[in-house]
């Protein structure tokens, strides 16, 4: 799979309004048949900053992802509203879903 985790740094004054902002490129995005998931959550640290975890099944899912229609208007539609460049982090690995962290399992 395709895993990546992306850092969007905000302009403070759309902070709040910014899943709203987003709204139309995550559902879109969700919709994708090869999206595992697309999770936004916001920091803790910095109510500016919001991460995206994503997903995709594949090198041709995610091709797929960045030349659709709802990417490129994302591309012209999100920027305005960013403080910054979004960071990211892009990798593949070999699996297909979150696994477990032993290290803190919870018995049942």
């Amino acid at each position: 799979m395709i895993f990546i985790t992306a850092k969007f740094l905000v302009r403070p004054e759309d902070a709040d309004r910014w899943p709203d902002i987003a709204r139309a490129f995550t559902e879109a995005t969700r919709a994708e048949p090869g999206c595992l998931w697309f999770d936004w959550s916001r920091s803790v640290d910095n109510p500016n900053e919001y991460v995206l975890v994503e997903a995709f099944r594949d090198g041709d899912a995610g091709a797929a992802h960045v030349q659709s229609a709802h990417f490129r208007a994302a591309q012209r539609d999100l920027p305005p509203h960013l403080a910054a460049t979004p960071r990211i982090v892009n990798t593949t690995i070999p699996q297909d879903d979150w696994s477990e962290l032993g290290e803190m399992a919870v018995e049942a």
